[in-house]
């Protein structure tokens, strides 16, 4: 089947279980019937290419990623179901991948913004003022697709602890510089002091958020931040402090957050913070993980529906993304069981439509 064929695509909902019929022209939905269409399937199960909310194509181990690499990458996501990538944070520039319809489609946060040996090395832009994060907010936002991302804490050195790298007041100019250039912002945080700066300071989403308290959790929820837990990150957080012997307060700290994540994600999910799927693929996660992530907010007690949902309509839509709505791309998951009772059948689509060209089967 040639990517610019008129198509068909039949079958469940699975999401609502109702019957759902579309028609891919020129890569998009249409709604009403198109003469001379290809079936692809009229008896499965559809279901929205999968949203990978938390992923770095442009990042591998040992830096130096080509696009040709982060291509690859692209593809075993593409693999795996995943047809939207929230990309946060690259030092590579991925917009060449745009042009490729076997790739998924991107929205992007730009480059990592931090300080000096704040975070991992050329991995984002340093600032050596921090009163610049403002200033630099914004030329991420121009660089990316409507969303930008910093590092809210990390490892210093001195201190020998995770600890925050910004002021509530360069948080706060860095929020209103994002929105001003109409972007959102998100921020990455592993432990406990740099929260209540970021959620105050109305951030649009967390990632990881394992030092998130009850109290902080209800700030979420009234704010409406969201949450994109990287579930399949934490668990090698055990790894990370093993290999932190320089720093035992540090290796106590990312114990810790590991061993009460699971509580922590399931009383943001009970509480009402809205919850997206993401897997920090890239570094030290594999791409085309985003089923083991589903599985792993499942473990969390979240309802599989849910589960779906954060992976597929609620994150696409959370992105501003189509789900299957005629001029939507048209991007979708041919399987042969109904999910919401067979998760595994994830694992092993009939078919996997990217931007209306078939792309698996």
């Amino acid at each position: 089947m040639a990517g610019d064929e008129v198509l068909h695509v039949g079958g469940r909902d699975g999401i609502t279980g109702e019957r759902i019929d579309r028609w891919i022209v020129d890569g998009m939905f249409v709604s009403e019937p198109v003469s001379g269409a290809l079936t692809v399937a009229d008896d499965g199960w559809l279901l929205p290419g999968l949203v990978d909310a938390h992923n770095h194509v442009g990042i591998a181990p040992g830096l130096g990623v080509t696009v040709e690499q982060a291509r690859a990458y692209a593809y075993a996501d593409v693999a795996a179901g995943t047809t939207l990538i929230r990309e946060v944070g690259s030092p590579l520039d991925t917009h060449p991948l745009d042009a490729d319809p076997r790739c998924p489609q991107f929205i992007r946060s730009g480059r990592h913004i931090a300080r000096p040996k704040r975070y991992l090395r050329d991995y984002g832009v340093d600032l050596d003022d921090p009163d610049e994060l403002a200033a630099e907010v914004a030329r991420q936002a121009r660089a990316g697709d409507g969303w930008v991302k910093i590092v809210g804490d990390w490892i210093d050195r001195d201190a020998g602890d995770l600890a925050p790298l910004w002021t509530r007041a360069q948080l706060d100019a860095a929020v209103a510089a994002a929105h001003d250039a109409g972007a959102k912002i998100t921020a990455h945080v592993f432990g406990f002091d740099a929260l209540p700066d970021l959620i105050g300071a109305g951030f649009d989403c967390l990632e990881h958020g394992t030092g998130l308290t009850p109290d902080l959790i209800d700030d979420m929820v009234g704010r409406g931040i969201a949450l994109v837990p990287t579930m399949i990150q934490i668990e090698n957080f055990p790894g990370i402090a093993d290999g932190a012997d320089r720093f035992p307060a540090y290796q106590a700290t990312m114990r810790a957050l590991y061993d009460r994540a699971g509580a922590v994600m399931a009383a943001a999910r009970e509480a009402g913070v809205a919850i997206y799927a993401g897997t920090d693929a890239g570094g030290f996660i594999g791409h085309g993980r985003i089923v083991d992530e589903i599985e792993a907010l499942v473990g969390l007690g979240m309802p599989v529906v849910d589960a779906l949902a954060a992976a597929s309509t609620a994150a696409r839509r959370w992105l501003g993304a189509g789900v299957f709505d005629a001029g939507d791309r048209a991007d979708v998951l041919i399987l042969d069981a109904d999910p919401r009772e067979d998760l595994s059948t994830l694992r092993r689509p009939r078919e996997i439509i990217c931007g209306g060209v078939p792309v698996s089967g």
